[in-house]
């Protein structure tokens, strides 16, 4: 395939390196990735598992797939978290900045003093595994998985192709996004030559619960338009997931609608689990949910972040109000950030 980077010598060379490393690996391989899955942490984890296990290779991966997902794995293809490390274990994170262990979910890593495989795309990435291919210039970490297993010289089938395909659809909202790139586009194509079943996926991402739909209700019922409109904010509770008989994982898909509000630029998701928040940021143009998300001790993409906060909603409300204000700011220069307040 090896389309994702040109001839950039450095991601070839780490590439090999991490392709190399898999090939002589006898023992057991845990493939992990991050809290919450979205569609380029599973694609990633699920397309990586197949081709190694074609290889021969056994493969442990831990994932607690969300039900918007759970059309694409098979029984037994994912498990449970470890309850410890199988010796001789090689880890490969995929879709996470690895050395933030507190958000790889599956296996404690703090637990783990093997080696190390980091394949990632975030920009917060401090790139302190044994071996890895991390680049933020690519919109989704199923294009550095792609090139690995290329490297490795699989053989190519649907069923490893389709989960790359899901992560490329879901981290470009379907090819919408700034960071798509003409080699997204070459990838696809070969995704689609070895058989990714796109239309099949998207039909099956489109269908939602009926608690979905009552939950959004009341979602919508907390939406707040903030400086003239340019800050999108909902928030959601368990007494609301409650009424709705919904789930955590249906809250996951709504900030996408909240930043397609006209006018938005930064779109703000408020999981208020009492004692403990997350907030899931979208944004736009040039204003950063990463440098949001940053100050909130949190991370990911200049247009997708997150954080998670151990305080009470009220005080997270002002930290955030103050990250959204200094953003606004650096953006604007402060005379217009103080007349988006008036």
């Amino acid at each position: 395939m090896n389309v994702s980077n040109g001839d950039n010598h450095q991601y070839w060379q780490e590439v090999r390196q991490v392709a190399a490393l898999l090939r002589a690996h006898e023992g057991p391989v845990v493939v992990l990735s991050h809290e919450n899955p979205d569609g380029d942490a599973l694609g990633s984890l699920l397309g990586l598992t197949r081709a190694l296990r074609n290889l021969g290779k056994t493969v442990i991966a831990p994932m607690d797939v969300p039900r918007y997902l759970r059309f694409l794995p098979g029984p037994g293809e994912t498990s449970g978290p470890l309850a410890e490390w199988p010796a001789g274990a090689l880890a490969v994170v995929v879709d996470v900045d690895n050395n933030d262990p507190d958000r790889v979910a599956g296996a404690d890593l703090r637990q783990f003093g093997g080696e190390v495989i980091n394949l990632d795309h975030h920009g917060t990435n401090q790139r302190r595994a044994t071996a890895g291919v991390v680049d933020p210039a690519l919109p989704a970490a199923v294009m550095i998985v792609a090139d690995v297993l290329t490297e490795l010289g699989i053989t190519w089938t649907e069923k490893i192709a389709t989960p790359l395909m899901l992560g490329l659809i879901t981290d470009t909202g379907s090819f919408r996004f700034n960071s798509v790139t003409p080699q997204t586009f070459v990838c696809a194509a070969q995704l689609l030559e070895r058989g990714a079943r796109l239309g099949w996926i998207n039909d099956s991402m489109g269908q939602n619960p009926r608690a979905y739909y009552l939950l959004l209700r009341e979602v919508l019922d907390t939406m707040e338009f903030l400086r003239g409109g340019r800050v999108v904010v909902a928030r959601v509770d368990e007494a609301m997931l409650t009424r709705a008989g919904a789930s955590w994982e249906d809250v996951e898909n709504y900030v996408g609608l909240l930043r397609n509000s006209e006018g938005a630029e930064l779109a703000v998701m408020i999981k208020d689990f009492g004692e403990r928040i997350k907030l899931s940021l979208r944004s736009r143009g040039e204003v950063s949910a990463q440098n949001v998300a940053v100050a909130l001790g949190g991370g990911g993409h200049v247009l997708a972040s997150g954080a998670s906060l151990s305080e009470p909603y009220p005080a997270v409300r002002r930290r955030l109000e103050d990250a959204i204000g200094a953003e606004l700011a650096r953006v604007d220069g402060p005379a217009r950030d103080m007349a988006d307040r008036t």
